[in-house]
């Protein structure tokens, strides 16, 4: 299945009354549950970022119908109300950590809701959950001087190694947003495969370190479900998103220069 195209799913937050900075991008524990429902009764295979990733790297074949489960930030209802679910139906996931947002040594604040401590994490990586890095504070990478991006990046990969005992193999962009700088700094930082957002299925030709993914929101409905994980109405359902990154891409790269100069 090398011409494949592969849904990848974009969580962040799983609650059922979370605040108003979250709630766009979270799902209820009910919805939640019942997507994966919809993936075991129509024989999706997850996998996580880095068996995907190393199938296409090395050529082995996918499953059929595969799919992969993420989850951005580090919320604590990945595990309270997420993980449940995944292991009623034996499926692994992805989840990329904000490491100065989780509870506990490492903790710089800014976390958006309530995050997840590092017992926690550590009992998801036990369940099968691959643990990728998602920076250290969250900032928009490609708009950092390089020291700066040097930092996030190494204390992320070193925080992570130090609390499970080895470094993570996936990234996740912050907002999703990279560069080629940014994304050559994350790939010499010992990261092997890198998601953006983009709102697309992921292929192979992306190439390891821009692959796709699709949001999925508290307005996201069965039905909708359905259509974005069979790759049907994607550009029509994500058609505003892409109009507004392609103008704020602009307004970032002349910001971008100005910084970095």
């Amino acid at each position: 299945m090398t011409g494949a195209r592969v849904p990848i799913l974009m969580y962040h937050a799983v609650a059922a009354d979370p605040n108003d900075t979250t709630r766009a991008l979270s799902v209820t524990p009910a919805a939640f549950a019942e997507q994966m429902a919809v993936l075991a009764d129509r024989g999706r295979t997850p996998l996580t970022t880095a068996d995907l990733a190393a199938r296409w790297r090395s050529g082995r074949p996918l499953p059929a119908r595969p799919v992969l489960i993420t989850f951005d930030d580090g919320y604590e209802g990945v595990h309270r109300h997420a993980l449940p679910a995944l292991a009623r139906h034996g499926f692994p996931a992805t989840l990329f950590v904000t490491t100065g947002w989780i509870r506990g040594a490492h903790d710089t604040g800014g976390g958006l809701d309530t995050m997840l401590d590092w017992r926690q994490v550590r009992g998801l990586a036990d369940h099968g959950v691959e643990i990728g890095g998602h920076s250290h504070s969250h900032p928009q990478l490609d708009q950092l001087d390089d020291a700066r991006l040097r930092a996030e990046l190494t204390r992320c990969r070193d925080i992570v190694a130090a609390e499970l005992g080895s470094p993570p193999g996936s990234f996740a962009y912050p907002y999703g947003y990279s560069s080629r700088r940014v994304r050559t700094a994350v790939r010499g930082h010992g990261f092997a495969q890198a998601l953006a957002v983009g709102n697309g299925l992921a292929r192979r030709d992306q190439g390891p370190y821009a692959l796709r993914r699709v949001t999925v929101r508290r307005t996201t409905g069965t039905e909708e479900f359905e259509r974005l994980v069979d790759g049907r109405a994607i550009g029509r359902t994500f058609a505003r998103d892409r109009a507004l990154t392609r103008g704020y891409a602009l307004v970032r790269r002349t910001r971008g220069l100005w910084r970095i100069v």
